[in-house]
């Protein structure tokens, strides 16, 4: 069986690099990514969680953590990890002559007081 084109491909379009360039808002439940780990290893996985959620949200394999992010994820502790985070994942073009990916996702906090009622939100370009 022959391997099988893309969507984009087959249609004969090429997506633009507006449409490349995104910035979305995410609640990671990292409650349940930790779920069974061994307490010296839960905040280094989380950290490993929100990189691999990144990549799969953003479609990159490049993803960069703001120290503020690994911050909050670190300050209570290596075993006791928050239940819940929000991110603020920003697809942005990678303008290194020599890079590998054209696109890199910067994953940084938001901090909020609740997570109720909380959805993924696509934030405008500043």
């Amino acid at each position: 069986m022959a391997p099988s084109k893309s969507n984009t491909q087959k249609a004969g379009k090429t997506r633009s690099a507006l449409q490349d360039v995104v910035t979305r808002e995410y609640t990671i439940h990292l409650h349940k990514r930790v779920h069974g780990r061994s307490f010296k290893k839960r905040a280094p996985w989380a950290v490993k969680s929100v990189v691999d959620f990144a990549q799969k949200a953003m479609g990159t394999a490049d993803v960069r953590v703001d120290p503020k992010l690994n911050q909050a994820l670190w300050e209570r502790g290596i075993k006791s990890v928050p239940h819940r985070i929000r991110v603020k994942l920003e697809r942005k073009r990678n303008d290194d002559e020599n890079a590998k990916e054209k696109l890199y996702t910067y994953a940084s906090h938001v901090v909020v007081e609740s997570f109720k009622g909380l959805e993924t939100v696509v934030v405008e370009a500043e």
